[in-house]
């Protein structure tokens, strides 16, 4: 499953980088050096981010299901989510800064999240508080984001703000893939780590710590690597939702329903998704200015109903 998971991802992104309203080879033949510029100032950081963000979104949703045990459970229960997407703004409309500055500011709302989120939890939390505190954290978060729209400094920076913030990888640069790369590979590389010890995890807490599981260090591990793949990402992008709660239930009937098996390739799958989306995304005609990150929620969002319908 894995091999043909990344095959799919390889051909996506040479569709990615092939692809888009304007012709390469077409380009090429009349301006080599504008043809060359374009390639690697905008599609290749576009191509990159949308196979990175998708890889971590998909492999922290796998994660957090496991570690919850709840297979409705998504990455942005826990608020890094909304964390990023605050600093971006505030770093963005608030304090003047460019779009590298705006990548800092979500990671840095990233980062303010999780420290929320540990200290309402408390040291040793179960996974019920850690999820209450998560949910706490996210309201908390979503009305400084609310508060921060309705003062906005001027309508057109209230109408920048919400466009932002329906997420998008148009006219991404170099600079914010190198930014958020090494935070979201870093991320995935933790819950692969994490893996064996969340399909242990789903035997209960005492046969996992039975079998040497730490649970307070493993949440830990597990919390931290979720919002550096998922904060990198929004920090950068904005708000892609739906990914990290459908991905999983694709490929887990693939590796026998396991939690932690599911994690790499949710990586894969979630990249090759997100990548669909914004290729679909960037195919549409002329005029029609559709959003990545409600393209992802017109997908996800019939498929969390039948999840609940299935479960009611």
């Amino acid at each position: 499953m894995r091999t043909g998971l990344a095959l799919l991802c390889a051909v996506l992104a040479l569709a990615s980088l092939a692809l888009g309203p304007v012709d390469l080879a077409a380009l090429w033949a009349r301006d080599p050096e504008l043809a060359r510029n374009l390639f690697i100032e905008l599609r290749l950081p576009r191509t990159g981010l949308a196979l990175l963000i998708g890889a971590g979104l998909g492999a922290s949703g796998a994660a957090a299901q496991a570690l919850f045990r709840n297979p409705l459970a998504s990455p942005d229960v826990l608020g890094p989510s909304s964390g990023a997407a605050l600093g971006a703004v505030l770093a963005g409309y608030f304090l003047g800064a460019g779009v590298i500055g705006m990548a800092i500011g979500g990671l840095a709302g990233a980062g303010l999240s999780l420290v929320l989120l540990l200290a309402l939890a408390g040291r040793g939390a179960g996974a019920t508080r850690l999820v209450l505190a998560g949910v706490a954290v996210s309201m908390l978060l979503g009305v400084a984001i609310n508060l921060a729209l309705s003062l906005a400094p001027s309508p057109f920076a209230l109408y920048d703000l919400m466009f932002w913030l329906m997420g998008s990888l148009n006219d991404r640069s170099l600079p914010q893939l190198a930014l958020a790369a090494p935070l979201i590979l870093i991320g995935i590389v933790l819950l692969l780590r994490a893996a064996p010890a969340l399909d242990t995890l789903a035997l209960g807490e005492e046969v996992a710590q039975s079998l040497g599981v730490g649970l307070s260090a493993l949440q830990a591990r597990v919390v931290l690597a979720i919002a550096l793949a998922t904060g990198a990402g929004v920090a950068v992008a904005g708000s892609i939702g739906f990914i990290g709660l459908i991905v999983p239930h694709l490929v887990r009937p693939y590796v026998g329903h396991r939690p932690g098996a599911a994690i790499a390739p949710s990586a894969l799958a979630g990249a090759a998704l997100l990548s669909a989306a914004d290729i679909a995304v960037r195919l549409l005609p002329a005029g029609l200015d559709l959003r990545l990150g409600v393209l992802t929620a017109l997908i996800g969002a019939p498929f969390f109903l039948c999840l609940i319908m299935g479960r009611s």
